[in-house]
C-alpha cells in the first residue's frame, strides 16, 4: 500500500519536473514570467471597484480584521556579545538622526511616516507622509 500512496507524488513531482524543463528550455524563460507578473500587476493597479457591471467589492469584509501598527524611531546592528552588556542606562546609537520622521509600520510593512506628539500626556503621531498604494506595490515586486 505504500507504493500505491506514493504514487501519486512521484506523478505530480514528475509534472513539475517536465514543466520546469520546458519552461527552461525556451518555452518560456524568466523573462516570460516576469512579463506575465507586468500584465497581472498592471491589470491589478488599473482595475476598479466596479468589474463591468457586476456588484461592487464589498470591503466591509475586511473591516474587522486586526493588524499590528508599530512606530519605528530608527534601527540599528549590535554583536551579542554587546547586547548581553546593556543596562540601565545604557545608550544605543540609532541609523536616525534627531528630527527625522519615524516610519508607521503595519504588519510590518511601511504605510506612512510622521512625527510625534503628545496629546493629554500619552504620546501619539502626526502623520506627514502617507505612502501611496501604487508606491507599496512597487516596493512589494
Amino acid at each position: 500500500m505504500a507504493e500505491e500512496s506514493g504514487k501519486p507524488a512521484e506523478d505530480d513531482w514528475a509534472a513539475a519536473m517536465a514543466e520546469q524543463a520546458q519552461t527552461e528550455s525556451g518555452g518560456g524563460g524568466a523573462d516570460a514570467g516576469a512579463a506575465d507578473d507586468t500584465v497581472q500587476m498592471e491589470q491589478f493597479q488599473s482595475g476598479s471597484p466596479l468589474d463591468e457591471g457586476e456588484n461592487p467589492v464589498n470591503f466591509d469584509v475586511i473591516m474587522d480584521v486586526p493588524v499590528n501598527i508599530s512606530m519605528e524611531i530608527g534601527r540599528t546592528s549590535i554583536n551579542i556579545r554587546n547586547l548581553l552588556q546593556l543596562n540601565q542606562g545604557s545608550i544605543v546609537e540609532l541609523d536616525r538622526l534627531a528630527g527625522e520622521p519615524l516610519d508607521v509600520l503595519v504588519n510590518g510593512t511601511l504605510i506612512a511616516r510622521g512625527e510625534v506628539v503628545v496629546v493629554n500626556e500619552k504620546f501619539g503621531i502626526r502623520l506627514t507622509d502617507v505612502i501611496s498604494p501604487a508606491e507599496r506595490l512597487r516596493k512589494l515586486s
